[in-house]
């Protein structure tokens, strides 16, 4: 009997990692630093709790049912910030609310895939979108990532069958950090379009990219539609991770496509996320703008602290947004490490098991760190901490 569509996949990281904590005791000196998850803790910032407070207590509409691909007003707000972000013209026709960006993910893969159809995926990958190909039957081809941790547009090419229907890539990346030149992105669109696929780029994290100005071209070009498919999270904008609003650019054709599986799988996104998301589009500019800032700030304490952690062996392989990448050198596996580590010095870290195929020998070397909720004093004892274990 063929396996359950859950069982081809692994238990989600995230998951995995709190079952760790389980049972395990943190001293007053030495306590928990949490390093797994890249999510904003805190709730978002008053403006937009009061505005969301108001519509669920005089608003009707927030109680019902909405358009599949989300309320007119959002959708309009989004394609005007999309926009001006990326120096182009995008229309609100070209936009979708989907519940939060897994689900983008999710739309997009079934409007373009069949069971037994290729996907290309650079790894270490968002092991959430290789869950989504594993449970539809979709065949991952895995493209290590090269210097930099950036994936090589030749190698990719190679990798291409009859079989695989698109490219998805994250920028600025997770778990690696690192942010991919315009340039890439550029060869990489013409490779999906010279071969008759999809780009698919996820930009999650693009608020808080370190570069200024348009981060690439690709909405500049007239016929982005037709190739490209662009992802977006409100949860890290605006800290609305648990109302669960996310977003997808691309042809209105394919958007007619992707209806069909959002319309049978959630009927419509939530209304009091898309109404928070509106709000903060409409008001949180200079806050978000001050978000940015501290997570660069926290970003440069990563790479200005980092020497004790390099005289260890320790290597900085990536870094941005909320992410470091790091490989370790130690003798003994990441994934075995990482629960040694938090019982002994209190630090949980994703390994690069989680992030890589099995058996990979880079995976074992490595360590995805979420620096998203530590701050520069979170991150000193972080570095601190690393540097006194032997492993």
């Amino acid at each position: 009997m063929p396996l359950a569509r859950t069982a081809a996949t692994f238990v989600s990281p995230i998951v995995e990692s709190r079952r760790w904590l389980s049972g395990v005791e943190f001293s007053d000196d030495q306590p928990l630093l949490n390093l797994s998850q890249a999510a904003p803790a805190d709730p978002p910032p008053e403006g937009l709790r009061r505005a969301m407070a108001e519509a669920v207590l005089h608003q009707d509409s927030a109680h019902l049912y909405g358009p599949v691909l989300g309320n007119p007003d959002l959708r309009a707000a989004l394609a005007a910030q999309i926009s001006h972000h990326y120096a182009a013209q995008v229309s609100a026709e070209e936009v979708a609310i989907t519940s939060g960006c897994n689900q983008a993910f999710a739309a997009t893969i079934q409007s373009l895939c069949a069971e037994g159809d290729a996907v290309i995926l650079p790894t270490p990958w968002y092991f959430n979108h290789k869950m989504w190909l594993d449970m539809q039957g979709v065949e991952t081809q895995p493209l290590p990532v090269g210097t930099g941790m950036l994936p090589d547009v030749a190698h990719a090419e190679s990798l291409i069958t009859d079989r695989t229907r698109a490219i998805a890539l994250v920028t600025p990346n997770n778990p690696c950090g690192v942010e991919y030149p315009a340039e890439l992105l550029d060869a990489f669109y013409d490779l999906a379009q010279r071969h008759g696929l999809t780009l698919i780029v996820d930009e999650t994290y693009r608020d808080f990219d370190s570069r200024t100005g348009a981060p690439h071209g690709l909405f500049q070009r007239p016929d982005w539609p037709d190739t490209l498919v662009h992802l977006y999270s409100f949860s890290k904008a605006y800290r609305l991770t648990g109302h669960r609003v996310g977003a997808i650019a691309t042809s209105p054709a394919r958007l007619l496509e992707m209806e069909k599986f959002l319309d049978t799988v959630t009927i419509c996104p939530a209304q009091v996320g898309q109404i928070g998301a509106a709000w903060g589009i409409e008001n949180l500019a200079p806050w978000l703008a001050a978000e940015r800032q501290e997570i660069l700030d926290r970003r440069a304490a990563i790479a200005e602290g980092f020497a004790p952690l390099a005289a260890q062996g320790w290597q900085l392989l990536g870094l941005g947004a909320y992410f470091a990448y790091v490989q370790h050198p130690f003798d003994t596996a990441s994934d075995q490490l990482a629960q040694k580590m938090l019982q002994e010095i209190g630090v949980l870290m994703l390994p690069g098991s989680m992030f890589t195929p099995d058996g990979s020998p880079e995976g074992q070397r490595q360590f995805r760190i979420a620096f998203a909720n530590v701050d520069r004093s979170g991150i000193s004892e972080m570095i601190d901490r690393l540097a006194g274990f032997s492993g």
